[in-house]
Order: C-alpha cells, then structure tokens, then sequence
C-alpha cells in the first residue's frame, strides 16, 4: 500500500486586522515533507501517528508539505495556492497512491477562498479519481462544508475542547482507513446543521453526556464514527455554525438519522449550554470577592488562538483604575516592548509601552514604570504533551502588578509561561489569560475558580451581534428558535 499524507492547519478569524502570510506560517511550521522529521507539532502529530501506523504495516508513506500557522486573519492568496500547488505536484509525483489522508483545520479563509479545506479536497479528488479513499481530520472548531464531504470519503473532527484528542482521533481515522482499503467497509457521510453559532465546552454538562454517548455508539451497528464539528463563529463565511456529522457502514439513512437526532438533542440543550461571559467590571468584582486565590479570569476576546492580535489592554487598564493588586497577566505579544526591555537589561527600571499596537480592537497602549524581572530566550509552554515556543519572553512588574510579554503570537495554555520566567503565578490573587478554554487544560490544577471574561476585542462572545455578511440563514443566539 502507498499511502500519502499532508496538513493544512490555520483558523481564520475575518475579523481580525491580521493577514496570515507566509511568514506566520514559518514563524510556526512549514515542512516540505519532513515534518515527521522534525520536533513534534501539536498540528503535525496526526502525521506522525500516520507514518508511524502506516509502516508497523510495511506501507510506503509519501509525505507531503505540513504548513501550521498560528490563527488570525484570511491567509493571502499567493501563499494558499503556493501551498496547494505543493501538495497537488508532490501527489502527481506520487501517482499512483492507494489512499490519501489530510490533517487540515476546517475554518481557514483564504483571499477568493471561503472554502479552504473544501477546495484542496476537491482538487485531491480530481487528481486521484472517484475511487481512492481520502481520509481527512478536522478541528471541531470547523465548517463543515457540502464540498468537504461530496470530495471526501471519510471525516472525523477532534472531541475534546481543549484538544486533548488529536492523536486518538487520528488512530481511529487510520483504523477505519485500514478496513475500508480491506474492503470490510465502505464509509458513508451524512451531516446535520443546527443552527447554533457559539463556543461550546464539552468538560460541562449538557454537553459532557452527548459526546460520551457518541463515542459509545462509534464501532456498534454499522455507525463508524460520530462528529460534532463546533464551527468557528469568528469566520464570516455561509457555512459558518455547529453541525453534526456521521459516518456508516454503507447506510446513508442511518448516517442522516443519526446526525439529526445527536443534532437536534444539542439544538434543544442551546440555552443549556449558553456561555457565562463577564463584563470586565463584573468579574473583577468576582474575582475580588474569592476569598483563596487565584482566581483565572479568561480574556477571551484577545485569544491569539482565535485570531485576535493578543495584546490588547482592556483588563489590564481596568485593573490598574480600579487598583487591584496581586495580578498576574499575560501572554502579551510585544516585540518591541520585549526588545526595549532586552535592551535595558534584568534589573533596569524604565518606562514602558505594553500592548495596544495592532489595531482597534487592541485598545490603546499603556504606558507603565515596570522593573525588569527576568528576561528568557525562547521560551515554552505545552499544549497538550507538545512543548511550543512562546519566543524570547520578558517577566516585568508594576508594584503588585506581574506581566509577560513574549515575541511569538500565542495564546497561553499552561503556566510553564510564566514558571519559565521564574514567576509563580499560583501565588497570586488574580491571573488574566489571553486565552478562551486550552488554558484550562494547565492552569484548572491551581485555579480556585475561572471566569470567562467578554471584553472588547477580535473575537467578542456575544455571538447574535456578529457582523455576517454570507451567513444567510437564521441562527441563534440572534434567532430565539431557527429551527421553529
């Protein structure tokens, strides 16, 4: 068996200010068939379970380009087409191949492309012809798209938010790739929308029960694997929203049928599982009021893993009006405060600009006397099992008032952030995270409680005031009931 294999991996956020070049897609991976070579990458990892799986087999793996790229906004035309060019020569060259598997995102937008995902499956298929099984894996945060699985033999999308599943899923979309190579079974997609645009937990109740009950249907009856593909609310494309999406054993109405009734059951849950978004004021009062610390307060407005800048000031100002003391904050993505800072030296008192540089949605920058506590060259913090490299990083404080401000653009996922710095931020009161839930994974250990902050910013979680412009159809929250 040839087997071969490629990843696409960005989140795009149109309403970010940010275009995604190509030098965002270095700053995180781009790998011309050696990413399996290379340290692991959270977004390559499906590709080494592949490799790995494919040769215990004795399979020949033909491995193609792996581009990773921190979300933002849409990814330029030229470097989209350039990587699509890429994989499209590397699979002529390979021809022919007897399966094809893609570890893409879901959600990324392209200048003239809404459809990323769905416009390289389409060209894969062309290439290969009706007959060889394409296996594809996705975030749950997706749109899950008709071009998607009219191209597409099999999808699977992660579970678990955080994502703490890739490379399980990844196993089981190998397996199930096996049988149908075997011809034991011959995959068969159906999808369900429901109508609901919003960020969705699956550690909470209702949602917890829904997803263990399909991965206990998964491999009984015919019904090979069940998805909830969450969408990604921030892109502004006619997919966008939560869809449900099964895959069986050659019976297109048991796919359909169960995708509705796993789809309905989440639309009726939707109040259920509405997001408890904070003013800033009001979980500052929160935080203020625990009498143990710390108390996390999500900034999930100005998660760089969402697309936003992740440096905007809106918390931190609020913070230094009201007086509250004992905070640690970050990650802030401040090069050239970080260059002032190395600049000055560990030690040095000055003043400084942090923060406020990349556009609107930023706020304005703030100008701080901060002392200089240590200075670090790159820097990690693990997502998951994975190291990733915050950059060079910069631990400053303003009296009580701990900051970190660091060179790459990420949002912050485990307190190894700070610890790296020498900064123990379990021993404060309050710690503001630039991040929407990975950050749980890491600091729910050392958290008394976390609060979910709706400040302004890139991706603001009041979801009924998105301003879409190709989303046509109803949707809650801004529709009390689009399915009647």
């Amino acid at each position: 068996m040839k087997l071969f294999i490629a990843g696409l991996d960005t989140e795009t956020n149109t309403f970010s200010p940010m275009q995604t070049g190509l030098e965002a897609f270095s700053e995180n991976l781009i790998a011309y068939g050696d990413a399996t070579q290379r340290p692991l990458n959270c977004c390559s990892s499906q590709l080494f379970v592949w490799r790995n799986a494919a040769q215990e087999k004795g399979w020949n793996v033909v491995e193609s380009l792996c581009a990773v790229a921190e979300p933002g906004g849409r990814t330029t035309r030229l470097v989209y087409e350039h990587f699509r060019k890429t994989i499209l020569g590397d699979l002529e060259a390979a021809m022919p191949v007897d399966a094809v598997m893609l570890a893409l995102h879901g959600a990324c937008v392209a200048d003239g492309y809404d459809d990323v995902e769905g416009d390289l499956i389409s060209h894969v298929r062309k290439l290969v012809g009706p007959e060889i099984p394409i296996a594809v894996e996705l975030d749950l945060h997706c749109h899950i798209t008709d071009l998607m699985i009219d191209n597409a033999s099999i999808i699977m999308t992660y579970k678990e938010y955080p994502h703490t599943d890739i490379e399980t899923i990844a196993a089981q979309l190998f397996a199930m790739l096996e049988r149908t190579l075997a011809g034991e079974i011959r995959p068969i997609m159906a999808a369900y929308d429901c109508r609901l645009v919003s960020i969705f937990h699956p550690h909470k109740v209702p949602l917890r029960g829904i997803v263990d009950r399909m991965k206990e249907l998964e491999g009984q009856d015919g019904v090979l694997a069940i998805s909830f593909g969450h969408g990604f609310p921030w892109g502004d494309v006619a997919d966008v929203g939560a869809k449900t999406l099964v895959v069986t054993d050659n019976d297109p109405s048991k796919a359909a049928r169960i995708a509705e009734s796993f789809g309905h059951e989440i639309y009726v849950a939707r109040e259920e599982m509405r997001g408890d978004y904070l003013t800033i004021d009001e979980a500052l009062d929160r935080a203020i009021a625990v009498e143990n610390g710390p108390v996390v307060l999500a900034d999930v407005s100005d998660n760089a893993g969402g697309g936003a800048p992740g440096d905007s000031t809106f918390i931190l100002r609020r913070i230094l009006e009201r007086g509250i003391e004992d905070v640690a904050s970050c990650l802030y993505w401040d090069p050239i405060a970080v260059r002032m800072c190395r600049e000055a030296g560990e030690g040095a008192t000055l003043e400084l600009r942090i923060g406020g540089k990349i556009g609107k949605v930023s706020g304005d920058p703030l100008d701080l006397t901060v002392k200089i506590r240590r200075i670090a060259t790159d820097i990690t913090q693990r997502f998951g099992p994975t190291p990733l490299s915050i950059g060079d990083a910069v631990w400053v404080s303003s009296g009580s008032i701990d900051i970190v401000l660091n060179t790459v653009r990420t949002q912050t996922f485990h307190p190894e952030c700070m610890t790296g710095l020498g900064l123990d931020p379990s021993q404060k009161k309050i710690i503001v995270v630039k991040s929407s839930n990975h950050f749980r994974a890491g600091f729910e250990p050392i958290a008394s409680e976390i609060l979910y902050v709706s400040a302004p910013g890139a991706l603001q979680p009041r979801f009924e005031n998105l301003p879409f412009t190709k989303l046509k159809k109803p949707y809650w929250p801004r529709v009390a009931d689009p399915l009647g």
